[in-house]
């Protein structure tokens, strides 16, 4: 009977230790997310970003060529934004995944440049990359956070990659 308890009470231990450990995980998460520009038109950009990031990653053609098109329209008042809006055209023309996973590597290009020179007020981002994409050519792609999320393989190799960068 105390054996039974002592390893009731380990057990709950462990799950009390568990849950407060992914409330912090969640916290610093949700404070990654907050990454704010002293421009908040590049902020926007940068937001529908993400989205063309995260429906790559999600394997959403369809969500994918929406999120470019918003961001092409976000960067019409972006100063130096031009390049990007320009990348982001070859991803909203084609409704093809892997078509929309190489324009992506040039479009990240541009907004890495555009981003690095737009100073963020608050927050970090993250240049990450994967050296398999583009036929092992390799390429870049920003986040708001350091866990890897692979917008050119999806789930086939979501993992694949590593921070190179952090912005701040």
């Amino acid at each position: 009977m105390k054996i039974t308890m002592i390893a009731l009470t380990t057990l709950l231990s462990f799950g009390a230790y568990a849950q407060h450990d992914h409330a912090g995980h969640n916290a610093q998460t949700t404070e990654q997310a907050q990454a704010k520009f002293k421009d908040e038109k590049l902020g926007t950009a940068y937001s529908h970003y993400i989205h063309l990031k995260d429906a790559l990653v999600a394997s959403n053609a369809q969500d994918a060529k929406k999120a470019a098109l918003d961001l092409q329209k976000s960067l019409a008042n972006v100063s130096g934004g031009k390049k990007v809006i320009d990348e982001a055209t070859k991803v909203a023309a084609s409704s093809d995944l892997d078509e929309q996973r190489k324009a992506f590597s040039s479009l990240s290009n541009e907004m890495k440049a555009l981003v690095k020179d737009g100073k963020l007020s608050s927050g970090s981002l993250y240049v990450e990359y994967c050296p398999m994409a583009n036929n092992n050519e390799g390429a870049f792609w920003l986040s708001n956070e350091k866990q890897i999320k692979n917008p050119y393989f999806g789930d086939a190799m979501l993992k694949c990659g590593s921070v190179k960068e952090t912005i701040q």
